[in-house]
């Protein structure tokens, strides 16, 4: 409750306390002096202050109280305000601060009634009772608060755990997707370019003897490139549309495996590249992300060849099964990545992160007798059928 109302709210509580306090004065069959109503009704105003300071208020209420009731005023008009500064310091303090402010309330109330009477035992006894009953309320709602507070403390804290892992894995898919779209992207168009300059050196070199064959073979490598690039981006989008299945892996439409490697084989011959092909499947089936992971390392290799070492380039491809792992290895006789002045590109860093992404790890760079080497080594999650029991 902010400050403004909780003063307001504070003022209405002492005028009504003071108001009920009037009424049981007035008929209560005794009705004060002039000095018992100055004394209630500076107790009744110093409620004001209940939850600013609320010990400070019962100890200013006590010497008042213990006043009025000393003139042998009608006891029993003092009770509203009485009973909501001890409920106050109660329900605001610990338990400990409670204690002790009851033991001195009640303290100068024996004080006060032995010494108006003699034979105040009963009444000692019902006014003793009232205070333990009010500081235990107190408390008791207290603990009712706390408890209230926790309970929603840990449903913010569970409602953040919540947004945080759905940002997460927000995160985790775009940037799979973000891979996924540079390694299609990137691959295709290589080829593309590799293959159109192949047509146009063609074109170009000897119009004369102009070979409509070889020319119309380039035409329909660069036809089947953009087919397959389509299929993969159907593929990859789909995944887009289907945001209730963030972090699948098994969108509509197939996942690239091993079995499609000789597709990627095929399309960088075609851009003049010589590639030996050599794959040793492991034993049972591997898990589809494994798989994927293999195939999108391969593709990103074979497109820096391509990229960087140009037509003529050779290529080695090997996957194997080693010690429990899957090992993806791509040597080729180029320069590999090099500082052409262009912008850095994504694909080792993409690489590294889809083998990170299955729990294995990839190395790349120059090869000592020349040439680039790119080798992963993916542990081989087996993906076992289902047996019906």
């Amino acid at each position: 409750m902010h400050a403004p109302h909780r003063t307001r709210t504070d003022a209405l509580v002492a005028v009504g306390a003071g108001a009920l306090s009037a009424a049981l004065a007035l008929f209560g069959g005794r009705p004060p002096d002039a000095l018992g109503w100055l004394l209630l009704a500076a107790s009744a105003v110093a409620l004001g202050w209940r939850r600013r300071a609320p010990v400070l208020v019962v100890a200013a209420m006590v010497p008042l109280l213990a006043l009025y009731h000393g003139l042998d005023n009608d006891h029993t008009a003092t009770m509203p305000q009485t009973w909501i500064a001890l409920y106050t310091v109660a329900v605001t303090g610990r338990p400990l601060r409670t204690l002790l402010t009851g033991i001195a309330v009640m303290a100068a109330m024996m004080t006060v009634v032995l010494g108006i009477s003699t034979h105040g035992g009963l009444e000692l006894l019902r006014i003793s009772g009232w205070i333990v009953a009010v500081l235990f309320c107190g408390v008791d709602v207290r603990i009712y608060r706390q408890y209230v507070a926790s309970v929603l403390e840990r449903a913010e804290r569970a409602e953040r755990t919540r947004e945080e892992e759905a940002r997460r894995r927000v995160a985790e898919e775009r940037l799979r997707i973000a891979r996924d779209l540079h390694d299609l992207l990137a691959h295709s168009i290589t080829l593309i370019g590799v293959q159109t300059s192949v047509a146009s050196h063609i074109l170009t070199v000897d119009p004369d003897r102009l070979d409509r064959k070889a020319v119309a073979a380039s035409l329909d490598d660069i036809a089947g490139t953009c087919r397959e690039a389509r299929a993969e981006l159907r593929t990859t989008l789909q995944v887009l549309r289907d945001t209730g299945h963030a972090g699948r892996d098994d969108a509509d439409g197939p996942v690239p495996d091993l079995a499609a490697l000789p597709g990627l084989v095929r399309a960088a011959e075609a851009a003049g590249a010589h590639v030996d092909l050599r794959v040793h499947q492991p034993e049972g089936r591997l898990a589809p992300a494994t798989g994927a992971a293999a195939y999108r390392i391969v593709q990103e290799s074979l497109t820096n060849a391509v990229r960087h070492a140009g037509t003529g380039v050779r290529v080695g491809v090997v996957v194997e099964p080693a010690a429990g792992a899957l090992r993806v290895t791509v040597t080729d006789d180029g320069t590999g990545p090099v500082d052409d002045g262009s912008a850095p590109g994504f694909g080792i860093v993409g690489m590294r992160e889809r083998a990170r992404s299955t729990g294995g790890t990839l190395d790349a760079g120059p090869r000592p007798g020349g040439g680039f080497e790119v080798s992963a080594l993916l542990p081989v999650q087996k993906h076992e059928p289902e047996t019906l029991s």
